[in-house]
């Protein structure tokens, strides 16, 4: 089972930041299940802080998180999604990198890891999502 990285997940592993452990633990069983991917954009969102692409790609490594370029499907579904979200009056605080995040996930993955999307469950409603559960296992993917 393939799972896509939001940059919010990647990012609270990066500082250590509360609830930590058990998105660490919960990557860990999904990285056991198949592949933990990170799209460019993502990518983008998440390397601001690293001196070098080098080193930037030695600790994605080391979190056993590969880089997965968008696909132009993908890129098309989140450009034709964010529109319908604008279009029905969805404030700026979503911009379309949450919408290119989540359509790479729904496109080239099997489920999102991510703290909160609910926003945008009516506009990728195929997309599952992947959360720690109480106690720190991987919950289900919704």
């Amino acid at each position: 089972m393939r799972t896509a990285l939001d940059s919010s997940v990647v990012i609270l592993l990066q500082r250590q930041q509360a609830g930590w452990k058990e998105w660490r633990e919960t990557l860990t069983v999904a990285a056991g299940e198949g592949p933990l991917l990170i799209s460019s954009v993502a990518f983008a969102e998440c390397t601001t802080g690293y001196s070098s692409l080098e080193l930037a790609l030695e600790r994605f490594a080391a979190l056993q998180i590969r880089y997965d370029p968008l696909a132009p499907d993908a890129a098309y579904l989140a450009g034709q999604t964010f529109l319908r979200y604008r279009r029905s009056g969805g404030p700026r605080t979503h911009l379309i990198p949450d919408f290119l995040i989540a359509a790479h996930a729904q496109v080239q993955a099997d489920r999102l890891a991510a703290l909160d999307r609910g926003y945008f469950r009516p506009y990728f409603g195929e997309l599952r999502l992947l959360q720690p559960a109480p106690g720190g296992q991987a919950g289900p993917a919704t």
